[in-house]
């Protein structure tokens, strides 16, 4: 009868340790393996990200340039950054805009038209570019041509395509979103856009 006892009382002692070592364990182990996994999931939403800006030709008119023996080439540091702020508006012939033209400045980060003068838009993290955006207003400013992903406001004028872009998925936009919000910040307050009458 002892030895019966004692077996069932090593049994219950040997299946509590084991539950209380397995039970301390797991959660370390499932909190690595899930912020592993976790790091690899926004990863390869970035690098998506990434790939779609690049895709859609965002950096023809959002990325400065320099001219090269090569043509245009995109300035590094500032990436996505939109209209450089500090620099002046080429001169053109306004004359040509009621007859059907459209005009854009040398590295395509501003255009002239019938809707007057607009600038592309800082998409980098700073608080004058996208920095202070929910991913919400960036769906909704890219899928709906809102400014600001703002109800209320004007709409985002030519030449950003944003019609094109009204059939992309809630995970590409987010996609998009998280790269532009990995890359790095840039100070540029883009100027507000020239209206026709004020050529």
């Amino acid at each position: 009868m002892k030895n019966q006892l004692y077996f069932v009382l090593t049994w219950i002692t040997m299946s509590l340790g084991g539950i209380m070592f397995s039970c301390s364990d797991a959660p370390k182990e499932t909190t690595s393996r899930n912020t592993i996994e976790g790091a690899t999931v926004i990863e390869d939403k970035i690098k998506r990200g990434s790939y779609l800006v690049k895709a859609m030709g965002c950096n023809d008119c959002h990325s400065p340039k320099k001219m090269s023996a090569n043509g245009p080439e995109i300035i590094p540091e500032l990436l996505l950054s939109g209209f450089p702020a500090e620099r002046p508006l080429v001169k053109f012939d306004s004359k040509l805009i009621p007859a059907g033209f459209t005009m854009f400045y040398p590295d395509l980060t501003a255009a002239a038209g019938p809707w007057g003068v607009s600038f592309a838009a800082n998409l980098t993290p700073d608080a004058t570019g996208i920095g202070n955006w929910t991913e919400e207003q960036f769906r909704k400013a890219i899928t709906q041509g809102k400014f600001k992903g703002l109800e209320g406001t004007r709409p985002l004028l030519p030449p950003m395509p944003w019609t094109n872009y009204t059939a992309l998925s809630n995970q590409d936009i987010g996609s998009i979103f998280a790269y532009l919000q990995s890359i790095k910040p840039v100070k540029n307050k883009v100027p507000a856009p020239i209206s026709p009458e004020k050529f």
